[in-house]
């Protein structure tokens, strides 16, 4: 993404603060971290584009990965010398990561949409044109699955099978995994593959097998997954702001908040330890501490 930002960091961290070879390795394992992870579910093209959204799903993602409170310290003391380097070359305005405050807040939940929140942004995809159309079935894939963004990219005609209603995902260290999806995804899936993807194609004379167009026909990438969903929300009657990854999220919470499985949603989100999944169950366990303290008259 920007090599050349990583290198002017380095360089000050040699000479200016003299840091030894050792720290230098490890604040650019942890921008590398960083940098890998915006590749794969922000989509973001820069690392001065980063905003305080993308560094609240980064740190609910290092809870997901089960990341020690130690490691996470280290990690987002990294980039905030990083950030902190480039808001006084003038290279960004503000620091997306000197509002975090580890010790206030141990413990990063995911970030998730309700119910009807998720209706209002189905409802704004609810055109005909064929975007409307396109953009459905990315809306309905992401929550229907709980695939990454990474994955939803990679996503191949053949990794679809209709007649099981299960897509192949291929995940994070080559492992790949069976997700099945419903009648609302599968519909919105046929009616983009048979009215906007191969028109479009053939219009712009493109050829590839991957699921996900953009306006030329070419494969969609992380970056233009994040541009959609924005616009969608923009559409939508909600006042928020949208990351990729939070459709994941939503999609672990409402399965644990109607009764799934622990272990079955362990299995769909493609996580090798169950205790990565747990951080799920301390989201659900808020939601009822809101509700029951909301609607309970002597909570």
């Amino acid at each position: 993404m920007t090599p050349d930002l990583i290198k002017e960091f380095q360089q000050y961290l040699r000479v200016e603060r003299q840091y030894s070879p050792e720290t230098l390795k490890a604040y650019t394992e942890d921008l590398k971290l960083f940098e890998n992870f915006l590749n794969e579910n922000g989509g973001i093209s820069s690392l001065k584009a980063v905003k305080r959204l993308d560094v609240h799903v980064f740190m609910s993602y290092l809870y997901d990965q089960a990341y020690q409170s130690a490691s996470i310290a280290r990690i987002i003391s990294s980039l905030r010398s990083f950030y902190r380097f480039l808001q006084k070359n003038g290279q960004i305005d503000d620091n997306p990561f000197s509002y975090v405050q580890l010790k206030r807040h141990p413990r990063a939940l995911p970030r998730f949409f309700y119910e009807d929140e998720m209706k209002a942004l189905f409802e704004a995809v609810a055109g005909d044109k064929p975007m409307d159309l396109r953009d459905r079935a990315l809306l309905e894939t992401l929550y229907a699955t709980g695939m990454r963004v990474s994955e939803c990219t990679g996503l191949t005609l053949k990794d679809v099978d209709f007649g099981l209603k299960a897509m192949l995902l291929h995940g994070k260290g080559g492992k790949d995994r069976y997700v099945p999806f419903g009648k609302y995804c599968q519909k919105a899936l046929k009616s983009y593959l048979n009215q906007v993807r191969l028109p479009v194609m053939e219009k712009y004379h493109t050829e590839h097998d991957f699921v996900f167009i953009n306006h030329y026909g070419a494969p969609l990438t992380a970056a233009g997954v994040t541009y959609i969903l924005q616009k969608i929300v923009k559409r939508s009657s909600l006042t928020t702001s949208i990351h990729p990854h939070e459709l994941r999220h939503t999609f672990a919470t409402h399965l644990l908040n109607r009764g799934a499985d622990l272990r079955a949603v362990q299995e769909l989100l493609g996580h090798s330890s169950l205790s990565t999944t747990q951080i799920y169950t301390h989201v659900t366990k808020e939601h009822l501490r809101r509700d029951y303290q909301k609607y309970f008259p002597r909570s």
